[in-house]
């Protein structure tokens, strides 16, 4: 794709958004769903687990500003939210594995809109932020011993 066509991080950040809101589960209606959408830590971490890599800042801003462009996505007050408009598309996308998902989100922004242009951006700090975030909900929890407990009295 030349410069002003899709790019795999849109796609990328489109299938992550998607699945982060569970907009894509059991094909639930846009009212449904929870109305404050999700943190950017919840973005970056689905795009992590489908690609095992966390979005740079600038890949986050250039999508988003694409997909907000193209009305497929909002953004207001950090929470991200897909559109009716956006979730048509993941619906009615032909049906692929998690290996090449984001490959097929991409074919099909390409054939069915141009990409749009919206005035948003992400400051390096809520970028590190939400990555921070992630980081520290990925650590396990450590299990407590059950040594030391002494029943109920």
């Amino acid at each position: 794709m030349g410069e002003n066509g899709w790019r795999w991080s849109d796609a990328w950040i489109f299938v992550s958004l998607v699945i982060a809101s569970g907009a894509g589960r059991h094909r639930r209606s846009a009212t449904s769903r929870r109305p404050e959408g999700v943190r950017l830590a919840d973005v970056l971490s689905t795009a992590d687990h489908l690609n095992r890599a966390i979005p740079e800042r600038h890949e986050v801003e250039a999508a988003v500003q694409r997909l907000v462009g193209s009305g497929l996505v909002t953004v207001a007050d950090g929470w991200f939210r897909i559109t009716a408009e956006g979730e048509q598309l993941w619906r009615t996308r032909p049906r692929a594995g998690v290996a090449t998902m984001v490959d097929t989100v991409q074919g099909v922004l390409s054939r069915r809109r141009a990409p749009g242009h919206a005035d948003w951006s992400l400051d390096e700090a809520d970028h590190a932020a939400a990555v921070q975030e992630y980081a520290v909900r990925s650590i396990p929890t450590p299990r407590r011993s059950p040594e030391g407990h002494t029943g109920g009295h």
